[in-house]
């Protein structure tokens, strides 16, 4: 029975010790492990076995990348104004027994490291440079903070300036001077902005004005042109009408001299003729007194002796003379259709259409004439041969309207020969 007991004993102190013996390490962490209260070495995350008694796990250590916040401190910067910063380490931890064995609380000595290296940075610059600084100071905390922990076994990953707090009555001067700043750039850019709008304004009011001058230019030329046409062809219908009436009275006097012959006049009727207008000339306003010369019958003799020929009863009788086949057809022809043509010449009527061609061709596009009138006066060299080139489409424009009109001595002959009228000279035996 003693036996059973003591062999029971036996076992469970060999659990015991077996237990002991196994240390489990999880992950992200390290082990301290002391022998007789000394280090002897540093167990990694998983399955790990010390000699029981004699070895005894110290301390695990957190190996992870971890971040500290520290509370605000007070600092004074160089233009004797306090600030509140507080500031946000991340570290970690590459050696672990550095960090037992280095320091007693290495957290308590990065916070105090951090607060002194910070006072010594922002002493050096103003609040104004404190506040716009930022990357700076993160860069000469971290330089100072990484050599100083480097014998402690840490990295140091990265600092922050989470806060920078000035006084309040700081803070209120500044929020003045932001509004201030503010005020003053929302004034120079509303002045700006009228300043463009009314450079803006001047420059559409100018373009408008020169585009109103060249459509006005344009169109005193065209009213100028049209007006030229329109004269040209009033005098060629006035210079038309005139010789066509000069014609139809050379016409008519034509026909009056064929009418007289074909009627074989004697002078017996002339003086008949003679005779009953004399009363009617004797009835004129201011025709008093009439005489009648005491030879006048003396004068009819010596006329019927001159032209007469003397009949067998001794009296001279006027015998005409015998009438040509053209004076008779002349005289018998009573209409002349032909002759009074009024339609109109195809040589005047494409004579019209080439000046309504030209009258109804589009003015250049305003906006193109103003960026050509802008682009020569940057270029003084180029705008004489631009002004020469419009003045040249001017002039082949008149040129073309003018080689489409016919020229006078053409329509005069074309109204001639049109109307079938050919200018006579008149004869003086048959006037």
């Amino acid at each position: 029975m003693a036996g059973l007991f003591v062999l029971g004993v036996i076992v469970l102190i060999v659990i015991v010790l077996v237990l002991k013996a196994i240390v489990l390490v999880p992950q992200g962490e390290a082990a301290i492990v002391e022998r007789l209260g000394r280090y002897t070495q540093t167990l990694n995350s998983g399955l790990n076995f010390i000699i029981p008694i004699i070895d005894r796990v110290r301390e695990k250590v957190d190996t992870r990348e971890r971040m500290v916040t520290f509370p605000p401190q007070a600092v004074i910067t160089e233009d004797n104004l306090t600030v509140a910063i507080d500031t946000v380490v991340t570290f970690q931890v590459n050696e672990p027994e550095r960090a037992i064995y280095g320091i007693a609380d290495y957290i308590f000595g990065i916070e105090q490291i951090t607060t002194a290296t910070l006072r010594d940075v922002v002493g050096g610059l103003t609040l104004e440079e404190t506040l716009t600084s930022r990357d700076y100071i993160n860069r000469r905390l971290r330089g100072e903070l990484d050599e100083a922990t480097a014998k402690w076994g840490l990295r140091i990953a990265r600092v922050e300036l989470k806060a920078i707090e000035p006084p309040p009555s700081i803070q209120q001067s500044m929020e003045k001077q932001m509004k201030a700043d503010r005020e003053k750039r929302a004034m120079i850019l509303t002045a700006e902005g009228t300043r463009e709008a009314e450079i803006k304004t001047a420059e559409g009011r100018k373009q408008a004005q020169i585009l109103a001058a060249e459509g006005d230019k344009h169109a005193a030329i065209l009213a100028a042109e049209a007006e030229r046409q329109a004269t040209i062809l009033r005098a060629e219908g006035a210079r038309a009408a005139k010789y066509l009436e000069a014609q139809g009275d050379a016409r008519a006097i034509q026909k009056v001299n064929a009418a007289v012959k074909a009627s074989q006049l004697t002078p017996e009727l002339l003086a008949w003729q003679y005779l009953e207008k004399l009363p009617e000339l004797a009835n004129k306003d201011g025709n008093t007194v009439w005489m009648v010369p005491s030879q006048f019958g003396d004068s009819l003799e010596a006329f019927a002796r001159a032209f007469g020929q003397k009949d067998v009863d001794g009296v001279f009788r006027y015998e005409p003379p015998a009438v040509s086949r053209e004076t008779k057809e002349e005289a018998d022809q009573g209409r002349d259709e032909d002759w009074f043509d009024m339609s109109t010449n195809p040589e005047l009527a494409r004579a019209v259409a080439a000046a309504n061609e030209v009258a109804n061709r589009p003015i250049e596009d305003p906006i193109t004439a103003a960026a050509n009138s802008k682009s020569a006066k940057q270029k003084p060299s180029e705008s004489a041969p631009a002004s020469q080139a419009r003045t040249s489409n001017l002039d082949d424009d008149v040129a073309e309207i003018e080689a489409a009109q016919p020229a006078d001595s053409d329509i005069t002959s074309q109204l001639t020969g049109q109307n079938g009228i050919v200018p006579q000279q008149r004869d003086p035996h048959q006037q």
